[in-house]
């Protein structure tokens, strides 16, 4: 089955009681939901199937162990923990993700071949089912040579609220409906993501070659196309946008359910005896597009549905997820984004061509949604600002992508669970003012880490267990030793 990518948690030392608090308007805890429901015959497990089928920004792999914690925490009502969920670092989940990375899909999909996907071959014997379960590529076949203008609107299907929510009974629905601002350019915006993903498979050996055409001008490479717009009148941005990931998207009687994934960021909280839990980002290059011919927004990443691909982004997030531009790009790094998202894009073509049978479309070991961006930033900028990132380095190997291997290579590797830098948690964040922050306790937690980070104090977990069992081991000799005095002095009288 489809298993909820959910990848990271944590363990406190001492239980956390999440900190009473003003809600953002309209919104309730997951606990809250949880609270009213669980007594409802059978909602549990439809709650968790419904998780089981992941979502647009989940945050990552949700492991049979995971979905098995979160039943305990509704069942037993321990609704503090609901609301710090799942309670794990990442050296306690990676064990459990490599068991299933070494599983089969499907036990009965023969190995090699995607699931449900056909099995018809084209050219040099690639798999077009393979194609088309890692990389949407709308009316544009790989065995077809055709060009595609973008001069006139998109005859796409607009975008429908019916199809974007799930109706789940007792008042819950999953899905978030139409961002009223973006929906609109919604068919533009899906054919420009189209024909970008099959601009991209155009440097695939054997792939006929695509071209798109905007007033005249035409292009076979995303960049290219980025440069055409340019020319002809258009306005291109790229952002790096970071997000609190809703590992949920439900509502309950017309509310948002707030419902992050923390992590366990291995850092002491100043005063307490707490590590500081934070919520899972999500992370993603933008594209936003005005002109005469094309107005269009796409974004791109390497999502829990195994797709490294561009795609639309014109559904309306929770207000809680928040939002940041970590960068923005304009002209010529504009196009140069363009190229290396151009370069990751194959790669992972190549990778799910050369391996098929990774679960998840090689989500986890293959990187989660911000490995290919903090590739990218750390390429373009020199830094690297994004926790965490779970590629395995073994399996960039194919000398075709040298470039975006070498990229991967690059960036900091959590899957040892090793305490990642203050600057890579505070980056992940969607916003840099943490009192804009409306999950109950986070701003504070914050707060008090950065500026024990800024003075120079900050303290690891580890650190700060190793001390307490220092003393610990030093008030026990204390005791032993007075013991012992006071023992000899009494066989003394």
């Amino acid at each position: 089955m489809s298993v909820f990518l959910a990848l990271i948690g944590c363990r406190s030392e001492a239980p956390y009681v999440v900190p009473e608090g003003p809600m953002p308007a309209n919104t309730v805890l997951l606990s809250q939901m949880m609270r009213e429901l669980s007594a409802t015959p059978g909602f549990t497990d439809a709650l968790l199937a419904q998780l089981d089928k992941g979502g647009k920004k989940g945050p990552a792999l949700m492991t049979p162990a995971l979905i098995k914690k979160l039943r305990e925490l509704i069942l037993g009502k321990d609704w503090q923990g609901l609301d710090r969920f799942p309670g794990w670092t990442m050296q306690e989940v990676n064990p459990t993700v490599g068991v299933i990375s070494r599983a089969v899909k499907h036990p009965d999909t023969p190995p090699g071949t995607p699931s449900g996907a056909p099995t018809e071959t084209w050219r040099n014997g690639v798999d077009k089912g393979v194609i088309a379960e890692y990389l949407d590529l709308g009316a544009y076949p790989p065995e077809k040579a055709e060009t595609v203008s973008l001069d006139k609107p998109s005859t796409l299907p607009e975008l429908s609220n019916a199809t974007l929510v799930t109706e789940l009974g007792a008042g819950v629905v999953r899905g978030d409906v139409a961002n009223p601002k973006l929906a609109p350019m919604h068919a533009d915006s899906q054919r420009l993501a189209d024909v970008l993903n099959r601009l991209g498979l155009n440097a695939l050996d054997g792939a006929a070659t695509v071209t798109a055409e905007v007033s005249g001008e035409t292009a076979t490479t995303p960049q290219a196309l980025m440069q055409v717009l340019m020319r002809t009148g258009h306005t291109v941005t790229v952002f790096d946008s970071r997000y609190f990931a809703n590992f949920g998207h439900f509502h309950f009687k017309g509310q948002d359910v707030m419902m992050p994934f923390f992590v366990n960021s291995q850092i002491a909280i100043p005063g307490t005896r707490r590590s500081l839990l934070v919520p899972v980002s999500h992370a993603e290059y933008e594209w936003e597009i005005r002109g005469p011919k094309v107005n269009a927004d796409v974004s791109w990443y390497f999502g829990i549905d195994g797709k490294a691909e561009f795609r639309t982004m014109d559904t309306l997030d929770q207000a809680w997820v928040l939002g940041r531009h970590a960068h923005e790009y304009r002209d010529a790094d504009a196009v140069e984004v363009t190229r290396l998202v151009g370069k990751l894009l194959i790669m992972y073509v190549h990778q799910h061509l050369s391996r098929p049978d990774l679960p998840f479309g090689g989500y986890y070991p293959l990187g989660v949604c911000q490995d290919g961006v903090a590739a990218i930033e750390k390429k373009m900028t020199g830094h690297d600002t994004l926790f965490p990132n779970t590629a395995d380095a073994e399996l960039f190997d194919d000398p075709r992508d040298a470039e975006a291997n070498a990229m991967m290579l690059a960036i900091p590797k959590d899957r040892s669970g090793a305490p990642p830098s203050p600057a890579r948690i505070f980056g992940s964040l969607p916003v840099t003012d943490f009192n804009l922050i409306t999950i109950p306790g986070q701003a504070a937690d914050l707060e008090a880490v950065h500026a024990a980070w800024q003075e120079g104090s900050l303290e690891r977990t580890s650190s700060w267990i190793r001390k307490m069992t220092l003393r610990l081991v030093g008030v026990t000799a204390l005791i032993v030793l007075a013991g012992i005095v006071l023992w000899r002095r009494r066989r003394r009288q």
